[in-house]
């Protein structure tokens, strides 16, 4: 039961995590680590967003059209027994992401645009310490560029402000602890992800002027993750996830926009983004049909916060259900999932101040992993 049950939870819980947090795309999970012997795994996804919504009265009323592009995700993964106490895996994946453009029908914040991505390497090893107990640790490097423009009536001086973060490569670290009771496929485990510093080469421009070049520091968020998966009944499944993510601490504060924007004083946190941190839950239940096939559903939430939001972020919590279903012949595995979220409801601000309510938005997903062990 447990390697088809297992394999159906994993792409459940990916396919939720996607679009959660607004930029939070892969949710960083190591689960591959615990895999049966030697193991590898490649993992697609195409992701639909819809965002939309309208200017508020004072500007007009005009449509951002879909704010929201569509993008895929990919991962790959290898995991081997070093011995009967050790094992590693080597993943890569898009941890985060965030691709919007205002379409020129919004007078407040037409022509506003984020294009940023990142992608991870990380190295990671696990030590039994018992037939139930285990620890794991490794290390994450993270290769992260960004480009953002400001644009529109509601940017005042600041319309037509552009910032170019150039690709830059960091390093930071995933330690966590596990609980396993095999007989009743059970395994809860407990993963820390490390922020990780950036140093970015950054260029400032508004319109052709070059305003400024000096470096940015940005932060990737420390996360932390609890999974956890139980036989419940025969061939039966319950799991899921808690994952909570510190993005208050993400912070883009190229120096001369910054430091204009509080009146010729550079303030740490105060410059173009604001966000929340999120806290996002994932419940399933999965099930064996026969030798062949199995399938689970799951249900993911993330509470709404302040209704203000950044309009390079403007979505607010999130209710999202998945459908996945796994092909098991021989040593290989075929995981496929749907995903349908509904994006709540917010008001994209500048100055604290309502721009365009951005309302009935969702984003649907779909993904296919194939894996096999040797």
């Amino acid at each position: 039961m447990l390697k088809f049950l297992t394999s159906v939870s994993l792409v459940a819980l990916g396919a939720g995590a996607t679009y959660a947090g607004g930029i939070d795309r892969s949710g960083q999970g190591v689960s591959q680590i615990f895999e049966k012997g030697t193991y590898a795994e490649l993992s697609f996804g195409a992701l639909n967003p819809s965002v939309s919504g309208t200017d508020v009265a004072i500007f007009g009323g005009g449509s951002t059209g879909n704010v929201a592009s569509n993008y895929t995700q990919f991962s790959l993964a290898y995991k081997q027994d070093i011995n009967d106490k050790l094992s590693f895996a080597i993943i890569l994946d898009q941890p985060f992401g965030a691709k919007l453009l205002y379409g020129t029908g919004s007078v407040a914040l037409g022509g506003t645009s984020v294009d940023a991505k990142a992608t991870s390497l990380t190295g990671v090893m696990r030590y039994k310490l018992d037939q139930n107990f285990s620890v794991l640790g490794g290390v994450r490097a993270d290769q992260a560029s960004g480009n953002i423009t400001l644009k529109g009536a509601a940017y005042g001086a600041f319309n037509g402000y552009n910032v170019s973060l150039a690709q830059d490569t960091a390093v930071g670290y995933v330690v966590g602890i596990a609980y396993e009771k095999p007989e009743i496929a059970m395994r809860i485990a407990l993963t820390y992800n490390s922020a990780i510093k950036h140093n970015f080469d950054t260029v400032e421009t508004i319109g052709p002027a070059i305003i400024g070049i000096a470096p940015t520091e940005v932060s990737t968020p420390q996360s932390v993750n609890l999974d956890f998966q139980t036989g419940i009944a025969a061939d039966t499944l319950l799991f899921g996830q808690i994952r909570w993510a510190q993005w208050s601490a993400f912070d883009i504060d190229p120096q001369t926009f910054t430091t204009l924007l509080n009146g010729g004083h550079f303030v740490k946190g105060g410059g173009l983004i604001a966000l929340a941190d999120t806290t996002t839950y994932t419940i399933g239940v999965g099930r064996k049909f026969n030798d062949t096939w199995s399938g689970a559903v799951s249900v993911l939430y993330e509470a709404k916060g302040d209704p203000l939001v950044s309009p390079l972020a403007p979505t607010n919590g999130k209710v999202g259900v998945t459908l996945a279903a796994v092909y098991t012949q021989d040593n290989m595995k075929v995981t496929a999932g749907i995903n349908y979220t509904r994006l709540g409801d917010a008001q994209a601000q500048t100055a604290r101040t309502a721009r365009t309510d951005m309302t009935g938005n969702s984003v649907v997903g779909v993904g296919v992993k194939v894996g096999f062990n040797f």
